[in-house]
């Protein structure tokens, strides 16, 4: 199982929210390539990058540290956050992004979707669902649709989308472990390769979540554990890794 520490971006600095609050923010860093560097010495082999003012704000804002990041490691980086228009998605994977993560403009607009899969492949488009109780939560997670997350995972396939981020947003920056049982639900039922995201914070977690891969669980997102020392990253790979 593919473990994927988190970077997520606000106003260039590294930061980590609560349920995806912007009232709720503590500041770790304002190096985040130097916080890239770290995770790749510890022997990371994918980052995940977040553009939390583009997801907020609806276009991208911190592309000068995402190129620093990309610059600064070897390893591969996807990036979300913001990404509504084919220039943006084109001028991100020009920046270095292997992949980008698309959510909101997915929800409204699927023919969009269809448009990056066609032009870009499915190996670099990843489907970003964001879910708090069971519903897709859009614009940085500040609306909340009627759209059940099951159902958005469902139409995203049959477009051939074939590799999801999925977030229980009361999970998010809370250390309580991921929500076993919607991630296995989407994996049941959708078809897609699922990244887990959201309240992973212990070894026991991880272990229950590489559990889940035979049922095409693919990776998970660690983030606040590792910030405050919850987790030890080197440790948390080699739990991924058993």
């Amino acid at each position: 199982m593919m473990l994927y520490p988190a970077i997520d971006l606000k106003d260039g600095c590294c930061v980590r929210l609560i349920e995806g609050r912007a009232d709720q923010k503590t500041v770790y860093s304002s190096d985040p390539q130097l916080i890239a560097q770290g995770f790749e010495a510890a022997g990371a082999r994918f980052l995940h990058i977040v553009d939390l003012d583009g997801a907020f704000g609806g276009t991208p804002k911190n592309r000068q540290a995402i190129k620093a990041i990309a610059a600064a490691v070897q390893i591969p980086i996807q990036v979300g956050g913001g990404l509504r228009s084919e220039e943006d998605v084109e001028y991100t994977l020009n920046l270095g992004a292997a992949r980008v993560i698309i959510g909101t403009k997915a929800v409204h607009s699927p023919g969009f979707v269809q448009r990056l899969l066609q032009r870009f492949g499915a190996e670099r488009i990843v489907l970003g669902v964001d879910a708090r109780d069971g519903k897709v939560a859009v614009q940085g997670w500040v609306e909340v649709s009627d759209l059940e997350a099951v159902e958005f995972g469902q139409r995203m396939y049959e477009l051939g989308i074939r590799t999801a981020v999925y977030t229980d947003i009361s999970r998010d920056g809370r250390l309580q472990g991921p929500n076993l049982k919607a991630i296995s639900t989407m994996l049941q039922q959708t078809g897609l390769n699922i990244i887990a995201s959201g309240g992973v914070s212990s070894l026991e977690d991880i272990r229950a979540l590489k559990a889940l891969s035979n049922s095409g669980l693919s990776g998970a997102i660690v983030g606040k554990a590792l910030y405050d020392g919850k987790l030890d990253l080197i440790q948390a790979l080699a739990a991924a890794n058993e």
